[in-house]
């Protein structure tokens, strides 16, 4: 009898904001992709993130290896998409303005 080799599905879904996150769990692609450029082994990625499965973190490092750019594209995005919300909230709320706001409120109740 043969050994039956069958496809396995890529354990990573997009969530309704777009994304990725890794077998079911709430860990992002951007993650495990990130703790594995800075030289996490697969193993000390199950070890950090238990909620994923070991053989989950070689599927997607291995569609990682295979689709690098598109990847790095997608990172790349959501590295640009994270820094223009910093930059917007920065713009809306600006901490200077909140810490005089926190002082004052300081000095008015030990008043």
């Amino acid at each position: 009898m043969g050994l039956a080799i069958q496809s396995e599905p890529i354990p990573m879904q997009a969530d309704s904001d777009g994304t990725v996150r890794i077998g079911g769990t709430r860990v992002t692609l951007d993650t495990v992709i990130s703790a594995h450029v800075n030289g996490a082994t697969p193993q000390d990625i199950a070890r950090q993130y238990p909620t994923i499965q070991l053989a989950d973190i070689y599927t997607v490092l291995a569609y990682y290896l295979r689709h690098t750019s598109e990847v790095e594209t997608y990172l790349h995005e959501r590295q640009q998409k994270a820094e223009q919300i910093r930059r917007e909230m920065g713009n809306r709320f600006d901490p200077a303005d909140v810490r005089d706001r926190l002082e004052q409120r300081r000095k008015q109740s030990a008043e």
